[in-house]
Parts: C-alpha cells; structure tokens; sequence
C-alpha cells in the first residue's frame, strides 16, 4: 500500500538517474504526478513524457537525461506566501537561482519562478535541482 505515491515516483525517478538508466517507468499515474512532470520536463530535468493507461492505475514512462542532482518532496506541505520563497529556496536548494521549488496554488501546480511572477502563495509539493 502506497502512502504517498508523489514520494514514491520522485524517489524511484532519483534512483533510476543515479544508477545511469535511460528511462523509468512510475506508476500509478495520477494528475499531480502529471503536472509535476510536466514542470520538470519544461525545465530540462528529464525528457518525453508517456502517459500508458493499463486498466490499473496507469503509469508514465519518462525518458531520463541525467540531469537531476537531487529531488524529492516537502513534508510536511508548509504553506508558503509569496514575501517568503527566499526562505524556502534557502533551505531546501543548494544556491540562489539553482533548481526548482515545486508548489500548488489556487492557480495550479507551477514552480516558484512563475509563483513570484504572478504574485501568489501556496503549498509546497517538491524540489528539484
């Protein structure tokens, strides 16, 4: 039984770039997995994204680049406003402008780049870098 399906595809997405393997695929599949994919794949951490639906949850078959250092997910899921992303990127990034910060708004699922830009909070999900 899975517990939190977005920490285990973040840590069986990790371990597959750490052991130099050129596409993983996690399962099951669900919107918020989507979207953080989505997120990652826009930024240049991993490649094409393929989403299969096999009757049982479905799954993404993800192509890897072997650019992901570090990645997981923040629990728990703090609250963030928007005065206070310098803090965050602080403490779960290694330096300024290096890596993402994964969150959700009322606006959807966006990185923290775009969450400054437009001005809104919300909670965090992940980091990448």
């Amino acid at each position: 039984m899975q517990f939190d399906p977005l920490n285990d595809a973040l840590a069986k997405l990790y371990n597959a770039e750490q052991a130099g393997k050129f596409d993983v695929q996690l399962a099951p599949a669900s919107k918020l997995l989507g979207s953080v994919l989505q997120i990652m794949q826009s930024s240049g951490y991993v490649g094409e994204i393929e989403r299969n639906d096999n009757g049982r949850g479905g799954s993404f078959n993800v192509q890897l680049r072997g650019a992901i250092n570090q990645c997981g997910v923040v629990k728990p899921r703090y609250s963030v406003r928007r005065q206070e992303f310098d803090k965050w990127e602080g403490r779960f990034l290694p330096a300024q402008d290096f890596g993402l910060l994964i969150l959700t708004t009322n606006s959807g699922v966006m990185h923290h780049k775009d969450a400054k830009e437009n001005r809104i909070g919300g909670k965090l999900l992940a980091y990448v870098y």
